[in-house]
């Protein structure tokens, strides 16, 4: 019997690279042997909780906290007057724009709360029991204030301010414009002549907020007993919130350390340096005592950052015969009532992926960020890619229903083919490899996508109630969050660089050191597959450290699938160092010339004899060091700092098929396929796992989720009885599969697959159910796409009759040419388009 461990690398190779083997870390994480922050217990420790404000907006006028100091194993209580000379603002790292305006953000709000939530003291007591209860005697008075909470509204003259200092609620506007940037033509030009001998698409799309809805609550522990203060948290970015903690607070950086045990998910909700992780440090110094918080759910959902939340008006110019001239985006980005760690810069990322993998010639886009009396938003899976995925992929199937052609026709039509790769887009990033042809027919092989255009068609024949929908979602996207130059042009404060060490123990085992911080990606697997290649020992021979900054004490952390193509290589940067090392030890045992030296599968050997020495046999002679070349130090230990020269570009086609009863409303996915190209692949599992939790949560935005505010900015979905998240049972059986086209511009061919699937499930699955309602005059469903608004676009918009275009649809697409053919006829027919 063949096991899962015994299954070997794709290409037949035998290398531990492409090897479907299970995550070392799972045996631990399942059994409970793990360490949670909230598992961790110090002595003396002390328990926090928050008062936090239940207004949206509104000036607080007094705070009374004796009754609650003065309650049994209450320790102290503290307002934001007591710490406002230590707490400083939380970090924004992103100004976009250098008249961007950002309102300080105290951890403990001071004189004014600005959204429902916002923590306006802490208690702290010897039990977590305590400190809740605690919080009831705490009598705050507050003074409400007019509510901001629709972005469009908020940009209009005369609006009411969500921070009346500033004198508006527009953060900042950012602009790419090709013309201007060289890259292109421009954009207005394109749109009328389109207008004149053309087609223009105009639409407006709404992505809803969401909440990252991580496993684990957000928890810290901060321990100043020693002469470091430790903190642990549930955090991604261990080093990042180090350096962030010790400017915020003034705190020396070499007098913090920063732990992040077992994550439990993050999705960027855990891409932040928080208030809760403040406070608990300033109160846990004053006080001397280790102090721990660990959110309620209803605190996470409430408090921590929000996602997406943008209104999109998106202009689409092209020829008639349906080649894409220009693309025009003007954004309005909901911040919320604050700019968090990369709040302002998630909707700039999006700016270069709506042209995708289309050969636009003009492009300009224009994102202003506005804000509102809501949490804040900030990363969350994708950042900015999912949601200009969204608007392409819709404009490209609302393009093909102008023209009466397959979606996939006009795609083709207007994708990069592979030969053309390098290639230079209009919004100025070089893709550097693809294929998209060879990803959509394996997709539409797998999904059998004529057969069910037939069927589609035959059902739109006899009315059935229950529609059949195709959506495609044909996309890439840039991960890696590097390199530092392309950051440092974006006004982006860090680096994109990251950090590995590897050690080489005297019996011949391996320790690497990482900067990449897991919280689920399957670091330590992955890893020692990489080193179990390069250095030619046995997968378990190597232990994957991280997550500590006195261990690991240098990286940029875990974000944007940067993970295995920056952390990665810079693993393999470092082993390639430590065969350097050691060839020079090695030939110097062999008494040879180290260029007569070849070193595979953990073996030195001499060019044409039968002489050679091992890995482990170098490694302990190091150690022992009696007898090493003139010069020579004794450690093979190296390390390395790795900065890509470009982003990785993945690429995929993703099919869906939905079953859209027209009486009731109901949406159900019948079949999804989804072909990814992430370049060459470490382990197949590990991919797949991320690619399945990728869907879940792109179908789960357009379908299931989404965070509501009532008229005064109360949060009406603070629990998961009310935010409604997807089970096993809610979603379809994914067919997956790959194709592969090595990224050129790292040593593996790798490239990102964390929030592939996530980029690409959402306009699929829109798509597909808007397919099914086009006989019914149906345009768009805002998301989530729940009953009631299905069933409201359906017996809204009017019209039952199918359409020329939905009837050639329903026909087999037999050619490119044959469909060009009949979009003429249909065109021609409706006098041209608008």
């Amino acid at each position: 019997m063949t096991t899962l461990e015994d299954r070997p690398a794709t290409d037949g190779s035998g290398a531990e690279l492409g090897r479907a083997r299970r995550r070392k870390e799972d045996r631990r994480l399942i059994t409970g042997r793990t360490r949670w922050t909230d598992n961790i217990v110090l002595p003396g420790m002390l328990h926090a909780a928050f008062v936090r404000s239940p207004f949206a907006h509104a000036r607080i006028t007094s705070i009374d906290v004796s009754a609650a100091r003065a309650a049994e194993g209450v320790v102290a209580v503290l307002t934001g007057q007591d710490l406002d000379d230590e707490q400083g603002s939380l970090p924004c790292a992103w100004p976009i724009t250098p008249d961007m305006k950002s309102p300080r953000h105290p951890a403990l709000a001071v004189d004014r709360v600005a959204f429902a939530g916002e923590a306006v003291a802490v208690v702290v007591a010897r039990s977590a029991a305590a400190a809740r209860d605690a919080l009831e005697l705490v009598d705050v008075e507050y003074e409400e204030l007019p509510v901001v909470l629709d972005i469009e509204a908020a940009v209009q003259d005369g609006a009411d301010l969500a921070h009346p200092d500033l004198g508006t609620n527009a953060s900042a506007t950012w602009v790419f414009d090709s013309a201007e940037a060289g890259t292109g033509d421009d954009v207005d030009a394109a749109i009328e002549t389109a207008r004149r001998e053309g087609v223009v698409i105009e639409r407006r799309f709404r992505q809803q907020r969401l909440v990252p809805a991580f496993m684990e609550p957000r928890s810290v522990i901060v321990d100043p007993t020693g002469e470091q203060i430790t903190m642990w948290s549930a955090t991604q970015v261990p080093h990042i919130l180090r350096v962030m903690l010790a400017l915020t607070t003034g705190t020396p950086e070499s007098k913090l350390r920063v732990i992040a045990p077992d994550v439990g998910g993050g999705f960027g909700g855990k891409l932040q340096v928080t208030p809760e992780e403040v406070a608990t440090l300033l109160v846990a110094k004053r006080l001397g005592k280790p102090v721990k918080y660990t959110e309620t759910r209803t605190e996470s959902i409430l408090t921590a950052h929000h996602g997406r939340d943008q209104v999109q008006r998106l202009t689409l110019a092209a020829t008639k015969d349906g080649r894409v001239t220009g693309l025009k985006v003007d954004l309005l980005a909901d911040m919320g009532a604050y700019l968090g760690l990369v709040t302002p810069g998630v909707p700039i990322l999006g700016a270069f992926m709506f042209n995708a993998i289309y050969k636009f010639p003009a492009y300009r886009f224009t994102c202003t960020n506005v804000f509102t009396n809501k949490a804040w938003t900030d990363a969350y899976r994708g950042a900015g890619r999912p949601e200009a995925t969204f608007a392409i992929e819709r404009l490209m199937d609302e393009l093909a229903a102008e023209l009466g052609e397959d979606p996939l026709v006009v795609r083709e039509r207007n994708w990069i083919r592979h030969e053309e790769f390098p290639f230079t887009t209009v919004a100025g990033l070089e893709y550097d490899s693809g294929n998209y042809e060879a990803a959509t027919a394996r997709a539409k092989e797998l999904f059998g996508y004529d057969e069910l255009r037939r069927e589609q068609a035959e059902r739109r024949e006899r009315r059935d109630p229950v529609q059949l929908g195709i959506g495609v979602s044909t996309f890439t996207e840039m991960c890696g969050l590097a390199p530092s130059r392309v950051l440092g042009a974006l006004s982006y404060s860090a680096g994109g660089w990251e950090s590995a060490s590897i050690r080489m123990l005297p019996t011949g085992k391996v320790e690497v050191l990482t900067g990449s911080s897991a919280h689920g990606q399957g670091h330590e697997t992955a890893w020692s597959q990489i080193v179990a290649d390069q250095l030619g020992v046995p997968f378990e021979d190597v232990e994957v450290l991280h997550g500590d900054t006195q261990i690991a004490h240098k990286g940029m952390d875990t974000y944007g699938s940067r993970s295995l193509v920056v952390g990665g290589i810079a693993v393999v940067k470092a082993a390639e160092k430590v065969v350097q090392k050691a060839k020079v030890v090695a030939a110097h045992m062999l008494e040879a010339d180290p260029d007569d030296l070849e070193f595979s599968g953990g073996r030195f050997s001499v060019r044409g004899t039968d002489k050679g020495t091992s890995m482990a046999d170098v490694a302990f002679a190091v150690f022992a060091a009696h007898d090493l070349p003139d010069g020579v130090e004794p450690s093979l230990d190296s390390d390395a700092t790795y900065d890509p020269d470009n982003f990785s570009y993945p690429h995929g086609t993703h099919l869906c098929a939905t079953e859209v009863d027209t009486e009731t409303g109901r949406v159900t996915i019948r079949r999804y396929v989804a072909v990814d190209d992430v370049g060459r692949v470490v382990n197949p599992l590990i991919v797949e796992g991320q690619v399945h939790g990728g869907l879940a949560q792109g179908i789960a935005q357009a379908l299931y989720e989404e965070a509501v505010y009532d008229e005064q900015g109360t949060l009406t979905t603070a629990t998961f009885v009310d935010y409604l998240l997807p089970g096993a049972p809610d979603l379809p059986h994914f067919t997956l599969d790959r194709t592969e086209t090595p990224s050129t511009t790292n040593p593996l061919g790798v490239k990102g697959v964390g929030e592939a699937g996530t980029i690409a499930s959402t306009p699929a699955v829109v798509n597909a159910v808007v397919d099914a309602l086009r006989p019914y005059g149906v345009q768009d469903v805002e998301m989530p796409m729940t009953p009631q608004r299905v069933w409201r676009a359906v017996h809204g918009a009017g019209g039952g009759e199918t359409s020329r275009q939905d009837e050639h649809w329903a026909q087999p697409v037999q050619s490119s040419q044959s469909v060009s053919g009949a979009q003429d006829d249909a065109h021609d027919a409706q006098g041209g388009a608008r």
